[in-house]
């Protein structure tokens, strides 16, 4: 067996140094290359399932924030509703003068409200989108400095 391996150039104690140099290489790339990759995807991984569920987070903030300004713009159409039908019920007794300033003041409180709840829904929308914005950047400075590293 010994001259089989011979005629093909193969020197035992050539072929054994070269498997433990092979296994101390295998050994060392495992322990410094392939468990950090690893450690390091794993961390990436969960910067990325924080990032989606503060994302998610900030869409269940808009879509309260979206939900409260429609129930303010509903309660200023009730109110400026149940204004104009007061006003309207005092005007049957009263002269048309009183009628024409009571709607003009129903008018007056319904676009004050139309005017809040807007203003309210647009500093809500702004305040999402710093945020989106604000996090959008911190996602991509990390993409930044891992593609730099």
């Amino acid at each position: 067996m010994d001259q089989f391996f011979g005629a093909f150039g193969v020197e035992w104690p050539l072929l054994i140094a070269q498997a433990v140099n092979f296994a101390i290489v295998l050994a060392a790339l495992w322990y410094f290359l392939y468990k950090p990759v690893m450690a390091m995807l794993a961390a990436r991984q969960e910067q990325v399932a924080k990032s989606v569920r503060e994302a998610e987070q900030i869409e269940e903030l808009f879509s309260r924030a979206d939900a409260e300004a429609e129930t303010r713009v509903r309660a200023a159409d009730t109110e400026a509703e149940q204004i104009v039908a007061s006003a309207r019920e005092a005007a049957a007794a009263a002269q048309v003068q009183l009628v024409k300033d009571a709607e003009a003041r129903a008018a007056r409180i319904a676009k004050d409200a139309e005017a809040r709840a807007a203003e309210e829904l647009a500093r809500a929308r702004k305040e999402s989108e710093r945020e989106v914005a604000r996090l959008a950047v911190l996602a991509a400075e990390k993409i930044m400095r891992s593609h730099a590293s």
